[in-house]
């Protein structure tokens, strides 16, 4: 099954796909959009477009594991993604995933503008390479 991996951000929105064996996470694109009502349409539409089966958004928990105001902002946005969709669609906790995708980016020495392009697909490939471990060794 192919799954999406979505990051959440205030004006850029990392994608990530698997493949269809759920053994890689690979980037895919980023979305610069501030309307939500597009960007949920966006990320619907490009779940088509990429054969996504299931789309799994990441949940910003805070660090001693409660949902703040932008837990619940994702929460509602992912609603929206599966109603636009019609795909199943859950969330994952995303604790720390920048900074993963920040020094990941490090050992690769990418800087400046283009490390501004594509941290969040990073972080997206992050989230989804959490949910596949726990797929293989939970489902």
């Amino acid at each position: 099954m192919i799954i999406m991996s979505v990051d959440l951000g205030k004006a850029r929105t990392g994608i990530a796909l698997s493949d269809s064996g759920e053994s890689f996470a690979f980037p895919k694109t980023v979305i610069t959009e501030y309307n939500t009502e597009k960007l949920v349409k966006k990320i619907a539409a490009l779940s088509g477009e990429y054969g996504a089966e299931l789309i799994v958004v990441g949940y910003p928990k805070n660090m001693d594991g409660t949902a703040g105001s932008r837990a619940q902002e994702c929460k509602e946005i992912a609603e929206r993604i599966a109603k636009e969709s019609g795909k199943e669609t859950v969330l994952w906790d995303e604790r720390c995933t920048t900074v993963s995708a920040h020094t990941a980016l490090n050992y690769t020495d990418t800087r400046g503008k283009k490390r501004k392009e594509v941290i969040d697909a990073v972080a997206a490939v992050i989230i989804l390479e959490d949910y596949l471990k726990f797929r293989k060794n939970n489902i």
